[in-house]
């Protein structure tokens, strides 16, 4: 009888990291810092890559956790197709207030897995931050080199006074510890959260699907 393989069977997907610098006491893999990025013309969910015609667009992972496992589990089979694309953010797995630390971290390491392994096959790589609340940031932005472009999501994250303050506080959070050059914003971008920080660095928002779904509806 064949034994159906799982992603523990070769240590939790082991071959994503090889050749990565591993760093804090999280021991998160390191992406590396290559200077073929820019700021994306647009961006593209990755349930959508199959059937986009325009591919001057980098693919995002801000859906629900299971319509992008797979690529978690079978990373080398979604490479041809990512690589028609200008580049592609991080995976955005979940991190919720109250989740076990220990899950959080793993989140944590496979974004930064999946995405040192896309770099190592040629694709430019942009770096999703994401936090729960402040327990979180011990190991959160780590693997992220300093002035980097890095990538954030409101969608679903700001429904409440305490999300709102509490997405504040990851993006003041994110600014000190990472520097980076540029933040993009997938979803609304209010000014109660991201107007203190105007001057402190160049943002560029990028509307949600179920943004763009509304206007044409609309329409």
């Amino acid at each position: 009888m064949r034994i159906r393989k799982t992603i523990f069977d070769d240590g939790f997907q082991a071959y994503l990291t090889e050749g990565a610098t591993i760093v804090g006491d999280a021991g998160i893999p390191m992406l590396m810092k290559l200077d073929n990025v820019q700021i994306p013309k647009d961006m593209i969910p990755f349930g959508k890559v199959n059937v986009c015609n325009d591919k001057r667009k980098y693919v995002h992972f801000y859906q629900h956790d299971k319509e992008f496992s797979r690529v978690l589990t079978a990373t080398t089979r979604y490479l041809d197709v990512l690589k028609l694309y200008d580049g592609v953010i991080t995976p955005d797995c979940t991190m919720m207030i109250g989740q076990s630390p220990c899950l959080q971290q793993a989140n944590t390491f496979m974004n930064r897995a999946v995405g040192f392994y896309f770099q190592k096959n040629g694709i430019p790589v942009i770096p999703n931050i994401r936090w729960s609340d402040e327990s979180s940031f011990d190991y959160c932005f780590l693997g992220v080199h300093q002035g980097s472009i890095v990538s954030v999501s409101t969608h679903g994250c700001i429904s409440t006074k305490e999300q709102k303050r509490m997405f504040k506080v990851g993006v003041e959070a994110m600014l000190d510890n990472i520097n980076p050059s540029a933040v993009l914003v997938h979803g609304y971008m209010p000014d109660e959260i991201f107007g203190e920080f105007i001057d402190q660095v160049k943002f560029y928002r990028y509307a949600s699907e179920f943004e763009r779904t509304h206007r044409k509806e609309g329409a």
